[in-house]
């Protein structure tokens, strides 16, 4: 088998052009491969493996779980766990978002969020109304069904799929470090991307706008990107003046990555419907949810017809969801949200000593949810071309040196640009983000040989001194 093929078996790979090394078992932030190779799991998985892997407390209930009740559907039955995690789930989230609307992932959870937001304004004005678009954002992210990948800004995952799409419209992300203002503040970068949305609301008709929907922290479209409070401030009062509910994507974000329990809690924003999964079960099993107020669920199931036209075969999925209440009362009992706030501000000061790597542009995010963003020159921010597959490169490098990143790339115009996500378990350790450190850095060591030759580029020391 060639090392740079997938293994020829029955499973139909995402790409078939990678090798893919099997994984044996897991261990708090760590991977076992064959041959006892380790890994320090730097993205967990996709910011999915929250408390780690091997928890012998969730691996317990759940086989409890799964020899009381098994499957239910909800069309017909309700379950205590499904109840109980409901509750908890709200109990996280802000202001009156008491309603939770549970399916088996992110795309589902946005999907949801966006014939949620159709249904609320088709039950409050009549069949007829006209409010229908969701606004959304280049370098954005929301899922690969049909409603939630019309909704994503990224070109690359959009463009076969192209004829058959919404054409959604898509403005500006509050990305400072490649804004197209030329603004100098993250705060201008904030007003500016925020006035493009009420720009777009009249471009398009208010009275044709059901929702807009945003990342309150960029996960893979534009890893760890994030606005200033102003924003959040400003995007609730024109959602708020036009009637456009304001849908926050928490996919990524949410339960605890950013050193919050939500991703929107940095900057107290009050969003309409929340959508959330990956850390909501830290990938002990498949969940994700869509979480309304009470606005839109009295007016949907109270004062209308009672009926919300949408379901899965897994929605609220009682194993699922009995997971889901283990796991948070796991991060509530160990503190782990506030342990993400205080390794995460450890990991930033850190990372603070690559920008002396001349690939290095840019490092930004919140707690455990950090972007870095790789250049051919820090100067003029110029991306690498594809050709050089200088993201390959990375997570090729740093695999051998047992750190496991997140790679992602366009962020630059859709085609060109190399970024990474670093999301590692919020139950990681002061020792163990060293270690991680050590790692990360011997892969861009590397990179760089590879890149410009070995000892033949040269450390930026200027860069790094004014980054400090």
């Amino acid at each position: 088998m060639s090392a740079n093929k997938a293994p020829q078996n029955h499973v139909f790979y995402r790409n078939q052009n990678w090798h893919y090394p099997k994984i044996e078992r897991g261990e708090g932030v760590y991977l076992y491969g064959e041959g006892g190779k380790k890994y320090l799991d730097a993205c967990s998985g996709s910011a999915v493996a929250n408390i780690g892997h091997g928890n012998k407390e969730v691996a317990e209930f759940a086989k409890e779980q799964m020899e009381r009740i098994a499957f239910t559907h909800l069309s017909r039955w309700t379950v205590d766990v499904i109840e109980e995690c409901a509750k908890k789930v709200s109990e996280w989230t802000p202001g009156d978002l008491n309603h939770v609307y549970f399916v088996s992932g992110g795309s589902e959870s946005t999907e949801t969020a966006l014939k949620m937001a159709r249904q609320y304004f088709v039950e409050r004005d009549g069949k007829n109304t006209s409010k229908w678009k969701v606004i959304s954002k280049w370098n954005s992210f929301h899922g690969n069904t049909m409603g939630s990948l019309s909704m994503t800004g990224i070109t690359g995952r959009r463009k076969i799929y192209d004829p058959m799409l919404i054409s959604f419209p898509k403005i500006q992300q509050f990305y400072h470090y490649r804004n197209p203002w030329g603004c100098k503040t993250p705060e201008e970068t904030s007003i500016r991307a925020a006035q493009d949305l009420e720009a777009e609301i009249l471009r398009q008709g208010p009275d044709n706008i059901a929702a807009f929907i945003t990342e309150p922290v960029v996960g893979s479209a534009a890893p760890g990107i994030h606005p200033e409070k102003i924003y959040f401030d400003m995007v609730r009062e024109i959602c708020s003046k036009y009637d456009i509910l304001l849908i926050m994507d928490e996919v990524m974000a949410g339960f605890g990555r950013t050193g919050k329990k939500f991703g929107g809690d940095h900057f107290d924003a009050k969003p309409d419907i929340i959508t959330c999964a990956k850390g909501m079960s830290a990938g002990y099993t498949p969940i994700g949810a869509t979480v309304c107020n009470d606005e839109i669920f009295n007016t949907i199931m109270v004062k209308g017809t009672g009926d919300f036209v949408h379901g899965h075969t897994y929605a609220s999925n009682p194993l699922s969801c009995g997971v889901g209440v283990k796991v948070i009362e796991i991060i509530e009992r160990e503190n782990y949200v506030e342990n993400a706030a205080v390794q995460g501000a450890y990991f930033m000061e850190r990372l603070q000593e690559l920008y002396k790597y001349p690939i290095v542009g840019d490092i930004r995010g919140k707690g455990l949810m950090v972007g870095m963003e790789f250049v051919k020159d820090q100067k003029t921010k110029e991306p690498f071309d594809p050709s050089m597959k200088l993201k390959a490169k990375f997570v090729v490098n740093c695999l051998e040196a047992g750190i496991v990143p997140y790679p992602g790339g366009g962020n630059a115009d859709g085609v060109r640009g190399d970024d990474t996500l670093l999301a590692p378990p919020i139950n990681i350790t002061k020792d163990e983000i060293d270690e991680l450190m050590e790692g990360l850095e011997a892969g861009i060591k590397k990179t760089c040989d590879d890149v410009y030759g070995t000892n033949v580029w040269v450390v930026n020391q200027e860069v790094a001194a004014t980054k400090e």
